[in-house]
C-alpha cells in the first residue's frame, strides 16, 4: 500500500499547483473536487503523469489535470512546440504554422488557443476558419510551405476524448529526434511561461481557397478517368460521422464525375456528442447502420463513411445474398493495392521505379500482390508518420503510389502525407465503378484477388486496460511475453519471433538477425510455419494492448469457400486466445 500511498501524495502535490490563480475558477473547482474525494481514483488518474506525445500525438480524456486534454496543458504543449521551433528554425524570420481542427467538443477553443500562442511567440498561423479534414491540415502545411502545424483532434475515439497531432514541415506527423525534442521543450514549461495573449496581426484565417486546392490534389489519386464517365451514376451513400468530411467528400466526388451521391442526412450534422453511434469508429459495424439502411432504401451500390476528423474510411458492399458487409481495414488496403497496381499497369502508367508502403501489422496478401507484379513493397511501423517517412526518404527519387494500414487508413497520392479519407473515398469508388464496368461488385473484386493471391483472415484483438494500473499491466505483459515466448500458437508450430526493440529475428534453429527498421519500437511478432502471423504492440493512443492476428488457408479456391473458411478461421484465432491467455 505504500506505493499507492506515496503515488497519491505525489499527485495531489501536483493537484495543489492547479488551485493557484493561473488556473480559471471552474478547473481550480473540479481539481478541488478530486482533492475533497475520499476515493483517490480520480485524482490519480488526472494526475499520475504528463500527457505525452504517441504514434497520434497527444491525446486523452477531457478534464482538469496533467493527464488530460485542457487549455492548460494544449497551452503548455503549444508553448514548447513553439519554443522548439524558434530554435530549430533559428535565423529564419518568418516561421508559420497550420492551426485546424475537427468537430469535437471544445475543438474550436483548442485551436484558438493553439494560434494564440504561436502567434505570441511571433510565429505566422493560418488557422481555418471552420473544421476541416485531417489531410487538409497536412496539405496546407505543403502548399503554404509552413514549418510546422497543429491538428485538434481524437480521431475515432470515444467523444469525452480530444487530441492534438503535431506536425513537421513536410505535412507528416512529428518523429524522431523531433518529437522527443518537443517533449523535452513542453517539459520545461510552467503554465507561467504560457503566452496566451495572442498577436492577431501574425493569425490569418483561410478555407474555401485550400479547399479547393486540395479537392483539385485530390484528383491525382485518380487512375482511370474513363471508367468513371462510363459509370458515372454509381449508386453511393456517403455518411461524415458527424465531423469533417461532409463538404469536402461530396464536392471531391463530383469533382471525379460521379453525380449520383447521397448523404445520411443524420450524421451530417456537425456534433462533437456523435448522438447517432456509440463510438465514432468506422470499425465498428454500428456505426454504419444508418448508412445501410439508407443504402438498402435506395438500392445503393455501395455505403461509405469517413470517421470524424476524415483520415479514415469504411466500406459497405452487398454479398451475393444482397446483405450488408463492411469491408475490413486490411481488405480496404488490399483491394486499393491490387487495383492501383493492376490498371496502372494496363494503362502504360507503371514507369517501374514505383513503390508501395504497409505497416508490418497489415496483411502479408499485399506483399504477395506486389512481389507477383514486380512493384516494390516497403514495411514500416503502425502510424501514418512512418509511411509518410517513407514518402520523404524516395521523394524525387521513386515514385509513391499507394500506402495504408490494417485500421481504414490509406493515402493514394503523395501531396498529403497523413491519411486521407477524402482521396480514399473516391478512389474506391473509381473501383466500384470499374468492378461494375465488367458486371462485378466490389465483393466479387475480393473474391476474385483472393482466389488469385491467397485468403487469409486478419482480425484485432483490442485489450483494454484503462488508469495507472491498466497501463503497468500491459507493460508487464510485454516483459512476459519476451521472457517467455509462445512456442506454439492455436496448434501452429511458431517458427519465427520479431522483436522490434532489440531490432532482432530469431528463427526455430536459433539463428538471429537483425531487423533494418529506422527505430526501435514496443512491437512483438510471432510467425507461424503454416503461415500464421501474430503481432502484438500497446496502443499509441488508448489504453490497451492489441494483437493483429492472420489466418491463412489455402484452399480457398472461389467465393463459394468464403464463409466456410472464415469460420475456420475464427476458430483458429479463438484457439490462439487460448494460448495467449486472452480468454
Amino acid at each position: 500500500m505504500g506505493n499507492n500511498l506515496d503515488l497519491i501524495k505525489q499527485c495531489e502535490a501536483v493537484a495543489q499547483q492547479w488551485l493557484t490563480p493561473a488556473f480559471d475558477e471552474d478547473t481550480r473547482k473540479e481539481v478541488q473536487k478530486m482533492l475533497d474525494d475520499e476515493d483517490k481514483t480520480a485524482l490519480v488518474d488526472a494526475f499520475y503523469q504528463n500527457l505525452e506525445f504517441g504514434t497520434g500525438g497527444l491525446r486523452g480524456i477531457m478534464g482538469a489535470g496533467t493527464n488530460r486534454m485542457n487549455k492548460y496543458i494544449v497551452g503548455m504543449a503549444t508553448q514548447g512546440f513553439a519554443n522548439y521551433l524558434l530554435k530549430a528554425f533559428a535565423g529564419k524570420s518568418d516561421i508559420s504554422v497550420v492551426v485546424g481542427h475537427d468537430c469535437r467538443n471544445n475543438g474550436r477553443m483548442f485551436a484558438e488557443t493553439v494560434a494564440d500562442i504561436f502567434s505570441a511567440n511571433g510565429i505566422k498561423v493560418y488557422l481555418f476558419e471552420s473544421l476541416r479534414p485531417t489531410p487538409e491540415i497536412s496539405f496546407a502545411i505543403r502548399q503554404l510551405g509552413c514549418q510546422a502545424g497543429v491538428n485538434v483532434t481524437a480521431s475515432h475515439n470515444p467523444r469525452e476524448y480530444n487530441g492534438y497531432k503535431a506536425y513537421w514541415e513536410d505535412g507528416a506527423q512529428v518523429l524522431a529526434p523531433h518529437d522527443t525534442g518537443i517533449i523535452n521543450e513542453v517539459n520545461k514549461v510552467t503554465i507561467a511561461d504560457v503566452k496566451f495573449e495572442g498577436n492577431k496581426e501574425l493569425v490569418e484565417i483561410i478555407g474555401g481557397e485550400m479547399d479547393w486546392d486540395y479537392i483539385q490534389a485530390v484528383k491525382e489519386a485518380m487512375v482511370d478517368q474513363d471508367v468513371i464517365l462510363r459509370q458515372k451514376d454509381l449508386n453511393i451513400v456517403y455518411s461524415a460521422m458527424h465531423g469533417t468530411g461532409r463538404h469536402i467528400v461530396p464536392m471531391a466526388l463530383r469533382s471525379w464525375g460521379f453525380q449520383n451521391i447521397h448523404v445520411v442526412p443524420e450524421q451530417m450534422v456537425v456534433d462533437g456528442n456523435f448522438p447517432t453511434v456509440i463510438s465514432p469508429n468506422p470499425e465498428n459495424a454500428e456505426a454504419m447502420t444508418l448508412g445501410m439502411k439508407l443504402g438498402t432504401k435506395l438500392n445503393a451500390d455501395l455505403v461509405i463513411a469517413s470517421d470524424p476528423d476524415a483520415d479514415r474510411l469504411a466500406i459497405v458492399v452487398r454479398n451475393p445474398k444482397g446483405e450488408w458487409e463492411i469491408i475490413n481495414g486490411n481488405q480496404t488496403c488490399m483491394m486499393f493495392c491490387w487495383y492501383i497496381i493492376a490498371n496502372k499497369k494496363k494503362l502504360g502508367q507503371l514507369k517501374g521505379n514505383e513503390f508501395l508502403v504497409k505497416t508490418i501489422v497489415t496483411t502479408e496478401a499485399i506483399a504477395e500482390i506486389a512481389k507477383k507484379n514486380g512493384v516494390e513493397l516497403r514495411d514500416c511501423y503502425t502510424g501514418f508518420k512512418w509511411i509518410a517517412n517513407e514518402i520523404r526518404i524516395s521523394e524525387g527519387k521513386q515514385k509513391y503510389i499507394g500506402g495504408g494500414e490494417e485500421s481504414f487508413g490509406f493515402l493514394p497520392f503523395d501531396k498529403v502525407r497523413d491519411k486521407d479519407a477524402p482521396a480514399s473515398i473516391c478512389l474506391i469508388c473509381e473501383i466500384a465503378a470499374w468492378a461494375k464496368d465488367n458486371g462485378r461488385t466490389l465483393y466479387d473484386l475480393l473474391m476474385d484477388i483472393y482466389a488469385e493471391y491467397g485468403y487469409s483472415r486478419e482480425l484485432t484483438i483490442n485489450v483494454v486496460k484503462p488508469g495507472k494500473s491498466g497501463a503497468d499491466e500491459i507493460k508487464q505483459m510485454m516483459v512476459d511475453f519476451r521472457n517467455n515466448p509462445p512456442q506454439e500458437l492455436g496448434g501452429s508450430k511458431v517458427v519465427l519471433w520479431k522483436d522490434y526493440k532489440t531490432l532482432e529475428a530469431t528463427d526455430d534453429k536459433g539463428n538471429v538477425t537483425k531487423l533494418n527498421m529506422p527505430d526501435t519500437s514496443n512491437v512483438l511478432q510471432w510467425f507461424c510455419e503454416d503461415g500464421t502471423k501474430i503481432s502484438v504492440r500497446p496502443s499509441g493512443t488508448e489504453p490497451k494492448i492489441k494483437f493483429y492476428t492472420e489466418i491463412k488457408n489455402p484452399t480457398f479456391k472461389c467465393g463459394g469457400c468464403y464463409e466456410r473458411c472464415n469460420s475456420e478461421a475464427m476458430a483458429k484465432i479463438e484457439a490462439i486466445k487460448k494460448s495467449l491467455n486472452l480468454g
